[in-house]
């Protein structure tokens, strides 16, 4: 399973138009989305409309018009999604996908608008937004992201999963360098967070768990106070 986005060719869809699924790996279709123009890098959107596919194992967007324009990457190198929404952060409503080149991409190259002969390098581009026409589907593309990403954790990640997910100071900093704080949006109900990071637990319940651990700590305090107040 490659990392980082690909193109996907006429040759690999079916003669429906849509994309050939690795049966043979237990890749089943989510979901179907038409309608979806898609962004790539720092590039404007792509000037032909398309369809969105979402199965267990990958994202796939296909070009309405032309059957050889095609993008395709896999759930585990989607390392982040989210819903952005802020016109300041990007003109139209719109999945944010920040993508996994592996540990062969170029370091120094900005994997936003890198070009090759012309054409833009997808080995190069880390970061991919997909635009609905209708931007009431954000959300519900949004919960088929998360429960695709939760089939796909990364290898070797049980083991931090056991402990939550929870993004430090640095690792935030590092994950939105480059990028307007407003591009990530998450919703104020602590419950229902509109952002996600493959292969954990999301950020809001881990703040929801230090606020509730702060407040333990805070009444024990008072309590320590009043007993030591009373035994004066």
């Amino acid at each position: 399973m490659a990392l980082g986005l690909r193109n996907v060719g006429e040759d690999e869809r079916n003669g429906d138009g849509n994309p050939i699924l690795d049966a043979d790996d237990g890749e089943e279709l989510m979901h179907v989305q038409p309608g979806v123009s898609v962004a790539l890098g720092n590039r404007a959107a792509d000037s032909s409309s398309g369809t969105l596919f979402i199965s267990t194992k990958r994202v796939v967007w296909l070009s309405d018009v032309d059957r050889s324009k095609g993008y395709g990457v896999d759930f585990v190198s989607v390392s982040l999604h989210a819903v952005s929404r802020d016109p300041e952060a990007y003109s139209s409503p719109c999945i944010y996908c920040q993508i996994d080149r592996g540990d062969d991409a170029d370091e120094e190259s900005d994997g936003s608008d890198s070009e090759c002969d012309g054409d833009l390098d997808l080995s190069k581009v880390s970061e991919m937004r997909l635009i609905p026409s209708d931007p009431n589907q954000l959300d519900n593309l949004f919960d088929i992201f998360c429960e695709c990403a939760a089939l796909n954790p990364e290898p070797g990640e049980e083991a931090e999963e056991e402990n939550g997910w929870i993004f430090g100071d640095e690792q935030m900093n590092e994950a939105t360098e480059g990028e307007d704080a407003s591009e990530w949006c998450f919703s104020e109900d602590l419950a229902n967070p509109i952002g996600h990071a493959n292969g954990g637990h999301d950020l809001a319940h881990s703040v929801l768990e230090l606020q509730i651990n702060d407040q333990r700590f805070e009444d024990a305090e008072e309590m320590g106070h009043e007993g030591h107040d009373a035994h004066q």
